[in-house]
């Protein structure tokens, strides 16, 4: 009985130990590697995997997640002899978990080696202006060369940014100082261009508005000219009136005329600035007299001129 109940133990422990070394649940996101006598024999992918207890071991646990490397700072020389402080990140997965484990040593120092002597040999050959302006021209460049160069361990490089570019101090404080030099440059532009337009704009409203003054006084002389020529119209149709008036033997019409014009010049000189004292004989029959023997002179002149025609 001692025996049978060792049998059943060992035998017991014996399935349990092969079961253990059989069968092997790979995580999500890795890739285990199986070896068998040493050598490489077939991947594991997630999920529940059998393999032969005994005779085949798991090599190498492969994380296949994206993942990103931190590349330090490290001192790079541009092509026109600056010198500036670089570092960035690399993001890359695995995608053959074989030759991650088997074709290179250490493959995150090896990214991090090969990217770092890529950065330096992209910024060096170009000028500091350059390094500073073309950041995505760069990272482009090395994502290519790092992909190509990675290829062969079974990676992938999905993206390579550089975050810090940095200039010496001396550098730094040159370009400051240029930087308020062209700002100061750009505001004396504007300001003068203010003041160009701001001339621009008197002048033209000057202009526009002597040119509206002399719409005005020409209106204005026009209407005054108007009004001069009725006025010139309406006196010699009042004189061909008159005049046709005494032909007619009617003196009344040019007594109420120059009666009419006696009293617009009595009003003018009355309206005078300059006169302050007028002595005149105001005296009505010596008015109409007067008035009178004018008519009977122009009656007899325009009399004499109708019996020689």
């Amino acid at each position: 009985m001692d025996n049978f109940f060792l049998f059943t133990a060992v035998l017991v422990l014996a399935v349990f130990l092969t079961l253990y070394f059989a069968v092997k649940t790979v995580p999500q996101g890795s890739q285990w590697t199986v070896e068998r006598f040493g050598r490489y024999h077939k991947s594991l992918y997630p999920g529940l995997n059998l393999i032969v207890p005994f005779i085949d071991l798991i090599g190498r646990k492969i994380n296949v997640q994206e993942s990103v490397l931190e590349i330090p700072s490290q001192p790079v020389i541009t092509k026109d002899n600056a010198s500036v402080i670089v570092d960035g990140v690399v993001f890359f997965q695995i995608l053959d978990a074989a030759k991650a484990a088997y074709e290179v040593q250490n493959l995150e120092q090896a990214i991090v080696n090969i990217s770092m002597t890529n950065i330096r040999t992209a910024i060096g050959a170009l000028d500091l202006d350059e390094t500073l302006s073309k950041r995505d021209e760069i990272n482009h460049r090395l994502l290519q060369v790092l992909d190509a160069a990675t290829h062969p361990w079974g990676t992938k490089i999905t993206r390579v940014e550089l975050k810090d570019i940095r200039p010496p101090e001396d550098v730094v404080a040159s370009m400051a100082k240029q930087l308020t030099a062209e700002r100061e440059k750009r505001a004396a532009v504007l300001q003068a261009e203010g003041i160009k337009q701001s001339e621009i704009l008197k002048a033209e409203g000057e202009k526009q508005s002597q040119i509206l003054a002399a719409e005005g006084r020409l209106v204005a002389a026009t209407k005054d000219a108007e009004a001069r020529e009725r006025l010139a119209s309406a006196e010699a149709m009042a004189t061909k009136v008159v005049s046709a008036a005494v032909e007619g033997g009617n003196v009344q019409a040019l007594n109420y005329f120059i009666a009419q014009k006696y009293v617009e010049a009595v009003q003018a000189i009355g309206q005078s600035p300059n006169s302050k004292l007028v002595l005149m004989p105001m005296e009505t029959s010596g008015l109409v007299n007067t008035i009178a023997g004018i008519a009977e002179i122009a009656k007899d002149s325009l009399a004499q001129v109708a019996k020689k025609s």
